[in-house]
């Protein structure tokens, strides 16, 4: 059956079963809209990548110029982060910005008008557990680089060079925390500036659709949240590629942690 649009600004972000699967009740390995786009992305991102990389020319066609100035880019964030050094970490810094960059931006298309709910445009990145465990997985990198390169001096990243001894009681438990701190603003950096551009579209597109409906001179007024929705669109676009770099940037100076712990 197919259902409407949601018209709560919440019902956007409902993780729906496409094809249900669990055991007993307890375990749940359906797979969902969720699944769905992250599929998506992942197929987006390989498509893309291997039609910029099928046929190289000399002088670069459009989709090779922007496969490489993707490269490019995450390249030289590596590179002016972490050193030459950091080249190693290059296709996980550049896998993790690609996923969560097209997880951003695919979020933004309309769903199609009709369409059931589980096949509906959905933001994966607007979930915390998604970005979370995306969050874990760079922080735990970080860590176990870091312990299999320095074993237990890297442990020197949680007492700073250059601190008077009498304040390491001080310092060591704050560094600790800032440390444990890292996975949960990565986290909740990205998830909440998705889920509150989302919102903001949704509350704007139901204020256009209330006014529509009442008729007369409401009708005419509808033209201001209708241009509100058009700016924070692509305000929108905007977030999705800052909040991708963000993330990326923040990941590689994690990891010159990890290179680098008693700097």
């Amino acid at each position: 059956m197919l259902r409407p649009f949601a018209a709560g600004p919440m019902e956007q972000f409902e993780i729906v079963p496409i094809f249900p699967l669990s055991f007993n009740g307890a375990i749940d390995l359906s797979f969902t809209n969720a699944s769905l786009w992250m599929a998506i992305v992942v197929g987006t991102s390989l498509l893309f990548f291997t039609l910029a990389t099928r046929r190289l020319q000399l002088i670069p066609g459009g989709t090779q110029s922007m496969g490489e100035v993707a490269y490019e880019f995450i390249a030289g964030m590596v590179r002016d982060t972490m050193g030459d050094e950091g080249r190693q970490f290059f296709p996980f810094v550049f896998t993790l910005f690609t996923f969560i960059f097209l997880c951003n931006l695919l979020g933004l298309l309309p769903s199609i008008p009709g369409s059931p709910a589980s096949f509906h445009t959905f933001t994966v990145t607007s979930h915390i557990i998604v970005t979370f465990v995306l969050a874990i997985l760079s922080v735990g990198l970080v860590v176990v680089y870091g312990l299999i390169k320095h074993g237990f001096g890297f442990l020197k990243l949680f007492a700073p060079s250059g601190v008077p001894l009498w304040l390491m009681p001080l310092i060591v438990p704050i560094e600790i925390i800032s440390f444990l701190s890292r996975p949960v603003s990565l986290a909740v950096r990205l998830f909440a500036n998705m889920l509150a551009g989302h919102v903001v579209l949704k509350v704007f597109a139901g204020f256009v659709g209330t006014l529509l409906t009442a008729g007369g001179v409401l009708s005419v007024i509808s033209i201001v949240p209708l241009f509100g929705i058009v700016l924070v669109f692509l305000l929108e676009f905007l977030v999705a590629f800052l909040q991708a770099f963000v993330f990326a940037i923040l990941t590689c100076i994690y990891l010159q942690d990890a290179l680098h712990p008693s700097h």
